[in-house]
């Protein structure tokens, strides 16, 4: 993004400071040269409009929500194999170290690997990759990742009037009450929203949550009529202990006192949204409205190759967009920590780790703000 508003005494405060991320795709944070690396092991080169890294990124300018999914699909039928998503998932924590973030909760979509694509891998091959990757990245880069196994909607629904399929769902519980021991930790559903919601996904988030994992679905990723019902859905029948996105919420003054009383941490995603022409301009985007609402609001990077962005970046934009000081930042960085759904004691050694920096920086960021 801006490499000035980055070189400003704010931006290398933001760069330093210890970070968490709560909404990001594995798949999607595949860089353009991986990218094409997996293409030419797997003889699917053909699939990318270049081998050139630079000139990738053309093909993620977007036209809409539904030419994101088509670009996000080709991209994840490139990782085929242990040794991939080990690959994918090392680089991911690089990435991390990079930019100070200390734990990150990333989504991965293990049935599109195993029934969509051709020559899939098995679950066992995925979970030893991810297995691989983020204990390499741990020991070189001291960094924590956590999965969030998700349900892609749109193969969950079928013909024009969308009958809901169960197997999708189903298998992907299974994958990750099989993942707990591999650092699952909770289940989500991603993909295209519309006509596609929550409520008929009841049955595999009851057991998921049954079985200690958490429930963290994408809902009102819109600001369509329709998202804000699909935010309520997912909190009164999918139990969430957090909402991927969130932002349709801010249509209905009720939903948001609910989400409010129960302390539902938001997953925010400001770019993104403006990537995927969710939001036409960053003025109309709901975040800092959001905020003042008193939400638990979170940011995050969604998919950040194809995006164009960073978690650095996006603390930026609230500071060059909102106005937001490093009082606030810090206010907002903490939330991310708290809402993490790793083991308690991670958790608390990494709000300790976070809590020390914020003091020594003179900017404390206490619960209360």
């Amino acid at each position: 993004m801006n490499e000035e508003a980055a070189s400003t005494p704010l931006g290398r405060w933001i760069a330093g400071m210890p970070k968490a991320e709560l909404h990001i795709h594995l798949e999607g944070s595949l860089q353009p040269a991986t990218a094409i690396e997996l293409a030419r092991r797997h003889d699917l080169v053909h699939t990318l409009p270049t081998t050139d890294p630079a000139r990738l990124a053309d093909w993620f300018d977007f036209t809409d929500f539904a030419d994101f999914i088509r670009v996000i699909r080709a991209i994840q039928n490139l990782i085929r194999t242990s040794d991939d998503f080990a690959l994918v998932a090392y680089q991911a924590g690089a990435a991390m170290a990079e930019q100070n973030i200390r734990y990150s909760e990333l989504t991965v979509s293990p049935y599109n690997h195993t029934h969509i694509f051709d020559k899939g891998p098995t679950i066992g091959a995925i979970l030893a990759g991810l297995d691989e990757g983020r204990r390499s990245a741990k020991a070189d880069f001291g960094v924590e990742m956590r999965w969030v196994f998700d349900i892609a909607r749109n193969f969950c629904f079928s013909g024009p009037d969308r009958v809901y399929d169960p197997h999708p769902a189903e298998t992907t519980l299974r994958y990750a009450l099989e993942g707990q021991e591999h650092g699952v930790v909770a289940l989500g559903i991603g993909g295209n929203e519309e006509g596609r919601p929550p409520e008929p996904f009841a049955h595999a988030f009851q057991e998921a949550r049954r079985h200690g994992l958490g429930s963290v679905p994408h809902a009102g990723e819109s600001l369509a009529p329709w998202a804000a019902g699909h935010v309520r859905g997912s909190i009164e029948t999918l139990g969430a202990d957090r909402i991927g996105h969130g932002i349709g919420a801010i249509t209905d003054p009720h939903l948001l006192a609910l989400l409010l009383d129960r302390a539902i941490p938001l997953e925010v995603c400001p770019t993104s949204n403006l990537r995927t022409r969710v939001c036409e301009r960053l003025a109309l985007h709901p975040f800092p409205h959001l905020d003042r609402m008193g939400l638990t609001v979170t940011l995050n990077s969604d998919d950040p190759p194809l995006f164009g962005n960073t978690l650095n970046d996006e603390y930026r934009l609230l500071a060059t967009g909102f106005g937001y000081g490093p009082a606030d930042l810090a206010r907002i960085a903490r939330n991310a920590f708290t809402a993490a759904l790793c083991e308690p004691s991670l958790r608390r050694s990494l709000l300790e780790e976070f809590d020390a920096w914020t003091r020594t920086h003179g900017m404390e960021a206490s619960p209360e703000g």
